[in-house]
């Protein structure tokens, strides 16, 4: 084995039992270094030779690369958290300090495969978390009950969380491609069952019609948000988001700009995700007087609350104390109204599927019901329109109507 070197091969030279070279390359950094390559014959150094040399070429060239754990944290710390919503960080590093990290962190970046994923993916399926995170050995000696006494409790990951820990990875390994530490991103190319989402159907008109008249005849404190989520389709977040600043009385509209959300420990009152969240949207009659309504009953909490009320950016809906409702709460509060107005429980958030139904039976204007709805345009409003109420729907908002004084429409 000769160790001169061929034409055109000036960094490539004997090394143990093979052969090493390297090429000078800018690092993400801005410095230059050695970029080395090893192999066991010279032609297969000079093959790896070429491939660092149009590598240095085409931009900045990581010389050591980092396990997927580092990557990940670096991710989350620099991009993520900075970047997205404070919701998105959260789920982003539940998936990766739960489900990720502790199955692929030790591989190095540049070195993960596709089986490398689709093999983590499909272990991941079939292995109980309890056991996993060893959720049962953290509880007291005295309330173990699975797992930590040698009984394993089966509690697999759902496809949803399969799902949501690959995509994860995915937008993880998106932004090294970006920053050219990886050349293809190889959890893009591994494929998951979808989870099936489970169809509920939405109420009826007369559901949520005596839904609401039963709010209203029992002083429910929280009967106005019911009517802002089924009358103009806002979401929990958006609803209890709502302050007093938001809503003109004298113009009869409502700005939606801001929102609660709980991310992880925190409580945030923050914007809307989008701008095109942002909007101002007209109050039917009904909604303008059971806005009046929940203004004194938090006149009356406030008095009744004394020195113990905190005053929170003027939230239209707080508990008795003035301080924000917890997402989680007003969820829990809807399905035991629900119950208590004896209708189907339904999600909180299939309540947006009865809202145009709804402005149809309370008889708002056709041009006012598209503003609400957002349609672009009118004749999709007055398909909406053209749907004639039953006599059990005008039954159901009369109930209501008269609950609430006689002016249930506008």
């Amino acid at each position: 084995m000769s160790g001169k070197r061929g034409n055109g091969e000036g960094s490539i030279y004997p090394y143990k039992n093979g052969y090493a070279a390297y090429v000078w390359v800018t690092k993400p950094d801005g410095k230059r270094a050695r970029k080395y390559a090893y192999g066991k014959t010279r032609e297969e150094v000079h093959e790896k030779w070429l491939l660092l040399h149009a590598e240095a070429k085409k931009g900045p060239v990581a010389t050591r690369h980092r396990t997927l754990a580092a990557f990940l944290s670096y991710w989350l710390d620099s991009i993520v958290k900075p970047n997205l919503a404070p919701l998105s960080y959260v789920s982003y590093e539940g998936y990766v300090r739960l489900y990720i990290a502790p199955h692929l962190g030790t591989k190095r970046l540049d070195k993960l495969t596709v089986r490398d994923v689709r093999e983590w993916l499909t272990k991941l399926a079939t292995i109980c978390q309890c056991c996993a995170q060893g959720k049962d050995a953290k509880r007291e000696p005295g309330r173990r009950k699975c797992c930590a006494g040698g009984e394993c409790c089966e509690a697999y990951a759902s496809r949803r969380v399969v799902q949501g820990a690959r995509d994860a990875l995915r937008a993880a390994l998106t932004h090294a491609v970006t920053e050219e530490e990886i050349g293809k991103n190889v959890a893009s190319l591994v494929k998951v069952p979808k989870p099936r989402r489970r169809r509920i159907k939405p109420w009826s008109v007369a559901e949520a019609g005596q839904f609401l008249a039963d709010a209203v005849a029992r002083a429910d404190h929280l009967f106005a948000a019911w009517m802002l989520v089924l009358c103009l389709g806002l979401r929990r977040g958006e609803v209890l988001g709502l302050t007093w600043q938001s809503i003109d009385f004298e113009t009869g509209e409502l700005y939606v700009d801001h929102q609660i959300q709980r991310a992880g420990r925190q409580l945030l009152h923050r914007e809307t995700k989008t701008e095109e969240s942002d909007d101002f949207l007209p109050l039917p009659a009904v909604c303008l007087k059971a806005l009046r309504m929940r203004r004194a009953q938090q006149l009356g909490d406030r008095k009744a609350a004394g020195e113990l009320w905190q005053d929170t950016r003027g939230l239209v809906f707080t508990t008795k104390y003035g301080t924000p409702i917890e997402p989680g709460n007003l969820t829990r509060m809807f399905a035991l109204r629900a119950r208590r107005a004896g209708v189907r429980v339904i999600p909180l958030r299939n309540t947006r599927h009865t809202c145009s139904s709804l402005l149809v039976a309370l008889k708002v204007h056709p041009k006012v019901a598209q503003r609400i709805l957002r349609h672009s345009q009118i004749a999709m409003t007055m398909e909406v329109y053209a749907e004639a109420s039953e006599e059990e729907v005008r039954n159901a908002i009369g109930r209501l109507s008269d609950a609430m004084g006689g002016t249930a429409t506008g």
